[in-house]
């Protein structure tokens, strides 16, 4: 990924639903001005779910993404019907289209009935106006205010009739931004701040992760000072120094060997466990860690990741936490691995997920990760998070973290979970 780019996880996800041949495809290419999707009156047209990143006035960088038709039939559709739910899992903004020379059905209801119930904002775009009267179009618009909070608009993907307005509902929509930083609102100008990057075999050559480079994007805009080094060259580079780092921020692999090599009085923590701040999910992964303390044998473990990408000799998430779980518990645990989308929806026999910081993620679909986890009551935690608990550090490694804010994790209700789920330093347990 270009440091130029914006990534897909900080982009505004738009998508497109509807039935087959309701104009999803068409209403999308109007809607960008671009041919993005394949057009044909053969219903079931779109298969799989079809991404289009771009620059979107007056929305600014986007992901849109057309999806198959809610009807769709037979056991492929069956399975295209279920990649389409799974693309509301990661949705932020949604467009309903509607065939408006044909009665709304079942399926459309019950869609407006989950954008509702998930909190996910959208409109109602009824295609093919271009051929409906007025008088249709109020029956219409009558039919469909008894599912009222969307605005419903009547367009044309052929003429191109209130694109430009179902452009504008949708950009009144837009996500308000919080202002979230990954370190910048607890780090001041002129702070030294050292970030520990392993090179090696899973590191991408010829570039930095996601969260590295928002890490670094951060810091130079709170006005403070960035090192980069790798953990072997760290007592070098703080010996460097004319005086002692404000914050050292590592790679969770490399925990072990950085907490040995570090000054206690030095704070430090992880990429993951500051997106998992910045994502709003950090209290719920920090009751997770405390699950590793209780595990038996043959208990199942999902180790989760939302990219995907190819796996290395000593991948961290499936040789590596494996390897520590089974060193820091003794015990025998199955443990199964996902990755990109393949996040299951059923947890039933599963003890404990342990997610990646989820870079690759929105904000939206990592929160419903979460609630996935919780909604059947297991426990999720972080990469971060069980490393530093396996190598005895949380408590060092969250302490950064405790003293500032999120939104979505507010204060008092970290600090009430590290009283229960953190021994105490004078304890000797860390």
């Amino acid at each position: 990924m270009a440091m130029a780019e914006t990534p897909s996880s900080e982009r505004i996800h738009i998508a497109f639903f509807g039935m087959r041949n309701a104009g999803k495809s068409s209403v999308m290419n109007a809607f960008t001005s671009q041919s993005v999707s394949l057009v044909s009156d053969i219903a079931g047209t779109t298969t799989d779910p079809v991404k289009k990143t771009m620059e979107l006035l007056p929305l600014g960088p986007v992901v849109l993404t057309d999806t198959a038709g809610l009807d769709d039939e037979g056991e492929l559709g069956t399975l295209r019907v279920q990649k389409t739910h799974e693309v509301l899992e990661g949705t932020d903004i949604a467009v309903l289209v509607l065939d408006a020379t044909k009665e709304p059905c079942q399926k459309d209801y019950e869609l407006i009935a989950t954008l509702q119930n998930k909190k996910i904002p959208f409109v109602i775009a009824c295609n093919k106006s271009d051929v409906l009267s007025a008088e249709v179009q109020q029956e219409l618009t009558a039919k469909l205010d008894t599912k009222p909070s969307a605005p419903i608009l009547f367009v044309s993907a052929k003429t191109n009739d209130g694109i430009t307005e179902l452009k504008n509902a949708v950009a009144a929509l837009k996500p308000q931004t919080t202002g979230n930083h990954l370190v910048a609102d607890f780090i001041h100008k002129g702070d030294v701040v050292v970030l520990v990057v392993p090179i090696d075999n899973a590191a991408p050559k010829g570039r930095l992760i996601l969260p590295q480079q928002m890490a670094l994007r951060d810091i130079l805009e709170a006005g403070a000072v960035p090192l980069c080094c790798t953990p072997q060259n760290l007592v070098q580079a703080l010996e460097k120094l004319q005086e002692k780092p404000t914050l050292v921020i590592t790679d969770s692999q490399a925990f072990h060997e950085v907490n040995a090599a570090l000054p206690q009085e030095i704070p430090l923590t992880s990429f993951s466990i500051l997106m998992s701040r910045y994502k709003g999910t950090l209290p719920s992964q920090l009751e997770g860690a405390a699950t590793l303390d209780s595990l038996n044998d043959g208990d199942r473990i999902i180790i989760s990741e939302g990219c995907t990408h190819h796996r290395q000799c000593g991948d961290i998430g499936t040789v590596k936490i494996p390897a520590l779980i089974k060193k820091y518990t003794g015990k025998n645990l199955n443990c199964t691995f996902t990755s990109g989308g393949d996040f299951p929806r059923s947890l039933e026999g599963i003890r404990l997920v342990i997610h990646c910081g989820g870079c690759m993620l929105t904000e939206k679909e990592m929160a419903n990760r979460v609630a996935t986890c919780k909604a059947q009551d297991i426990l999720v935690t972080n990469y971060g998070m069980a490393i530093a608990k396996m190598n005895g550090i949380l408590e060092r490694a969250l302490a950064v973290v405790s003293v500032s804010s999120k939104k979505t994790s507010p204060l008092p209700r970290l600090e009430a979970l590290q009283g229960r789920f953190l021994p105490a330093m004078s304890d000797g347990k860390i």
